[in-house]
């Protein structure tokens, strides 16, 4: 329920944070690049607005949040994997903690999934190579089998401590794709891709055939290259996209669009 909301306008000293959080009556905007927070009780207003440098053991945080007399803030992954942190001061780094986060939580933060399964990557996979060995050019058609879609099996593991009612337009494995492609939607820094996955396909993974034809020159090679994106070095999802090529280099380019995130 949003009963009774009402929208304002952002003051310019409010404007342009990387995270906002509430804590003690306030709202603190963290600014990163600056290495400053800014603390307000009116972020319209700016009423009692002021600026404080972030100490050093609180800045980049991948996410940060508040309760009612507690900073916390996600840090990124270490020797210790990954832990938030807890203060009542950014500034000073007062009453300083830090915990683990439990593993069954790990996939639902922000850049979880490369904690748990690895990074993201995106490549070309060499599915077929044809030679012609002869003198003459050679016409080649034929259907080749390719695999189309997501492999759910392949991360169902997440799921064997969740319990999870599943309504019927709801089944399993699909809160794992969802997590998936908001993995790939993200940034390198958070071990994704920046590629937007949402029009591909993301039911269960089949073998589809599809048609090639093309002529092939006396003593040339040429390779053709199906896309796909996955996790560590594991491949989940298979992508429509095909290209033929006559050199065994992968091809650079990336066939979907860039995320927004």
């Amino acid at each position: 329920m949003d009963s009774g909301a009402e929208v304002f306008s952002l003051h310019p000293n409010c404007q342009g944070g990387d995270h906002y959080l509430s804590a003690f009556g306030n709202v603190y905007i963290i600014f990163q690049s600056k290495g400053t927070y800014h603390r307000t009780s009116n972020m319209n207003k700016d009423s009692d607005g002021v600026d404080f440098p972030l100490h050093s053991a609180c800045r980049d945080g991948l996410y940060y949040w508040g309760i009612d007399s507690y900073y916390y803030f996600v840090k990124p992954d270490d020797k210790w994997g990954v832990q938030y942190y807890r203060c009542t001061n950014f500034n000073t780094n007062q009453d300083p903690d830090t915990f683990s986060f439990h593993s069954d939580v790990v996939n639902f933060l922000p850049g979880g999934l490369s904690i748990s399964q690895g990074s993201a990557f995106g490549k070309w996979e060499n599915i077929k190579t044809i030679s012609n060995d002869s003198a003459q050019p050679l016409k080649w058609t034929k259907k080749i089998t390719k695999k189309v879609g997501y492999t759910k099996e392949k991360m169902s593991s997440m799921e064997h401590n969740w319990k999870i009612s599943m309504s019927a337009t709801y089944q399993a494995g699909d809160l794992t794709a969802a997590f998936a492609k908001y993995q790939f939607s993200l940034s390198a820094e958070y071990g994704g891709t920046s590629i937007n996955t949402e029009k591909e396909d993301w039911s269960e993974a089949t073998e589809v055939e599809e048609s090639i034809e093309m002529t092939i020159q006396p003593n040339e090679k040429v390779y053709i290259w199906q896309y796909n994106l996955g996790f560590g070095k594991e491949s989940v999802l298979f992508c429509r996209d095909l290209k033929i090529t006559k050199t065994s280099t992968p091809p650079t380019e990336i066939p979907l669009p860039p995320s927004t995130q």
